[in-house]
């Protein structure tokens, strides 16, 4: 047995390493990891998505990738070198080992297989494994004796092991453990980030036994140059990516209870983060609307969870009920400035300006803009929208909401919902020819703060 020094990481050769007991493998760890290399063997991404497909252009600069979707339009565009979620240039489509394909059979000639499809919550708020199992019965039709199984969907502690491996067991006829070996590898992509890319970013890895975790490990240093962290199992893999976004929900929710609070004493949050910011430990998170596929969606996982095992998360859900509560206090807080000059808010036009989750990205998934649009036209405000970067088609499918195809002018107020690069050269002169005289301007993230002509909001 190797002796346990700490539970912290180092790095050994390419990649890190935690210092713990862990009983050496009896057999060569190496082999399939030598077998990709040489390409005699091959690798397959399932689910080519924000996640799916960096993983896939990124393995395939070493290995040989069969990169399987769903989506046969997203599949086309793939083999044209075209990201269907402007993610990706089309020079990282150059100089790879994949081939793309929509054909589950194809995925019969892998042996290590990736799983990083999406995980969402349904109506109710409840994890949708919809997407998962579909994948893990896809890949068990087709799992061998030998091959590996690895999970970068987030979910919660212990899905792996409960909810996927049996349906891996049931359409193969193998065992897990013996016949096949299981991994999970939280996905750490960060979407708009043109810094940080998959390779930059330390990247946890967890194995069913000590064999898979080494043989996985060895797979991944060849791909992520930041190095890597083993998890002792896991479900503290999955638990360490479900708290990392549930952090960040907390915080922000913080910052946004602190908004509303100093709005009604008539300071400026942005005023005070800057006057605490002063203070050495001072975190400085910032108020905003959480939207997404990962901070405002992994709290449930873990809520989930939680309540299976007969306990009720108070802070979480705590976090949780003042995020989604964000979009209508925004709303009502135009109103009534609306209201406040004399206006009928029914007889008001409003531009808002950005509709996708974030800053510059195209993705609209659970973005809380949407849900501000419909708190607005639920007062009978007439609301144009537009946005750089979101896809009209996909926005209207989704949410019913289209693009204005040209702003107008004389609106009531302009909501820069969103941080887009595109908005942030915006001018005094730029206002004026959107706003009536006595106009609002909300700037939901603060980037024209400096303006001073017209009623100003920010959070």
């Amino acid at each position: 047995m190797l002796c346990e020094l700490s539970p912290t990481c180092i790095k050994s050769n390419s990649y890190y390493i935690n210092l713990r007991c862990v009983k050496p493998p009896p057999i060569d760890i190496n082999t399939l990891y030598k077998e990709l290399k040489e390409k005699s063997k091959k690798v397959s991404v399932v689910g080519l998505g924000y996640v799916g497909l960096p993983v896939a252009l990124e393995f395939a600069r070493y290995y040989s990738v069969i990169g399987f979707d769903i989506n046969k339009s997203k599949v086309d565009a793939m083999q044209a070198g075209i990201d269907p979620s402007d993610e990706i240039d089309f020079a990282d489509f150059k100089d790879v080992d994949v081939c793309f394909t929509s054909d589950a059979g194809h995925l019969k000639q892998a042996h290590f297989h990736i799983i990083a499809v999406p995980t969402d919550i349904d109506d109710q708020r409840i994890p949708d494994l919809t997407p998962l199992k579909k994948a893990s019965t896809t890949i068990g039709r087709v799992l061998k004796k030998g091959d590996y199984v690895i999970y970068e969907s987030t979910v919660y502690p212990g899905c792996t092991e409960e909810e996927c491996v049996p349906v891996l067991e049931k359409y193969s006829g193998l065992k897990a453990g013996k016949d096949f070996k299981i991994g999970y590898s939280p996905e750490r992509i960060n979407p708009g980030d043109k810094v940080r890319k998959l390779p930059d970013i330390l990247k946890i890895v967890s194995g069913c036994d000590g064999e898979a975790l080494e043989e996985i490990t060895k797979i991944y240093s060849e791909v992520i140059t930041a190095g890597l962290y083993q998890a002792p199992n896991m479900k503290v893999a999955e638990a360490a990516k479900v708290i990392e976004n549930t952090q960040r929900d907390l915080n922000i929710s913080l910052m946004n209870e602190l908004c509303i609070i100093f709005d009604k004493v008539g300071i400026n949050t942005t005023d005070v983060l800057e006057a605490a910011a002063t203070k050495w430990n001072f975190l400085k998170f910032r108020p905003g609307l959480v939207g997404g596929h990962c901070i405002s969606i992994d709290p449930y996982y873990l809520l989930y969870k939680a309540q299976q095992l007969g306990y009720d998360p108070e802070v979480i859900a705590a976090g949780r009920k003042v995020n989604d509560f964000m979009p209508r206090y925004i709303a009502k807080k135009l109103v009534q400035m609306l209201i406040a000059k004399g206006k009928n808010p029914g007889n008001c036009r409003v531009l808002v300006e950005g509709v996708t989750f974030k800053e510059n990205v195209s993705d609209i998934r659970n973005s809380k803009v949407v849900d501000l649009i419909k708190e607005l036209v639920s007062f009978h405000i007439d609301v144009d929208v537009t946005d750089p970067h979101a896809n009209e088609d996909v926005l209207g499918r989704e949410y019913g909401i289209h693009l204005s195809d040209k702003k107008g002018e004389a609106y009531d107020a302009v909501i820069i919902a969103v941080a887009h690069d595109e908005y942030r050269v915006y001018g005094d002169g730029y206002f004026e020819k959107k706003l009536t005289p006595d106009g609002i301007l909300f700037d939901l993230k603060g980037i024209h703060r400096g303006q001073k002509k017209y009623d100003y909001w920010s959070m």
